[in-house]
């Protein structure tokens, strides 16, 4: 069993909800980055979800925009992203890595490439945010032939029939943007959540997570009484925008949220 499937199945078996932690690689420097992966990984978060810098993040909203500018700026490149996950999965050797990327980095680079490059620094999936099924025969021939997983989004909008498309070029997990629009914290949980989950589970056998908007340990809670993980990512890298003039304090920062994140993800018996 894969990484990723081991985790799911140890959070089901715990009766809980996975963990999905996001961070964008080399915000807001190389090794704070790392420090920060280093400290959500060893307080609760089940799998990490590494945001891949670029200039033209549609997907996200402006507190993920500002993240990858700023390890932009810091000197993050392909290269010194792959040798972050290099780094995270030397320490963390049963940690799942998935990549949050944007189709362009990895068409630039080659497809099998990039893909091969990204199995031999440990990621164990890439969530490429602009790459409809239709198009994605590449990237998912290049992530079956080194062992990657696929992760594809399915959205509030999202027909049935769709997602059924959608569901059976995933291989990993499927990411349920519990909104319309971008990344970004939220005051409330969105409604439908629930149901949302039902129509995608009775076609896919896969992990379902549910992510965009959540900010808190109540809003995790929320989500983790249904869905099979949850993705938290805006809160943790507005620990960092907040603790931009003291670097040394992000990650014991980053510490104290996860765990209290993590301890909304158990359900209740």
């Amino acid at each position: 069993m894969d990484r990723l499937a081991l985790a799911f199945t140890r959070a089901r078996a715990e009766n809980r909800a996975a963990f999905v932690a996001y961070l964008c690689a080399g915000d807001p420097d190389f090794d704070t980055s790392l420090d920060a992966c280093r400290a959500l990984l060893s307080h609760g978060a089940d799998i990490l979800e590494l945001g891949v810098p670029f200039s033209d993040p549609l997907a996200d909203g402006l507190t993920n925009q500002l993240a990858a500018q700023r390890a932009l700026a810091s000197g993050m490149t392909a290269a010194r992203v792959f040798e972050l996950a290099r780094r995270v999965r030397a320490e963390f050797p049963s940690a799942p890595i998935v990549f949050y990327t944007y189709y362009n980095l990895v068409f630039c680079n080659g497809v099998d490439a990039y893909v091969r490059a990204a199995h031999e620094a440990g990621v164990d999936g890439m969530l490429t945010l602009d790459l409809p099924p239709e198009e994605a025969g590449e990237v998912a021939t290049a992530c079956a032939a080194h062992g990657l997983k696929t992760v594809f989004i399915v959205a509030p909008t999202t027909p049935d029939s769709r997602i059924a498309k959608i569901a059976t070029t995933a291989t990993g997990f499927l990411y349920y943007v519990s909104r319309e629009g971008v990344t970004g914290v939220r005051a409330e949980v969105a409604t439908g959540i629930g149901a949302a989950i039902a129509r995608i589970k009775a076609r896919t056998t896969l992990p379902v997570v549910v992510g965009f908007g959540l900010a808190t340990r109540a809003h995790v809670a929320v989500v983790a009484a249904q869905a099979d993980g949850v993705v938290v990512g805006s809160a943790l890298v507005n620990v960092i925008r907040e603790h931009l003039a003291d670097r040394a304090a992000i990650a014991p920062r980053l510490a104290e949220v996860a765990r209290d994140l993590a301890a909304g993800t158990a359900r209740k018996s």
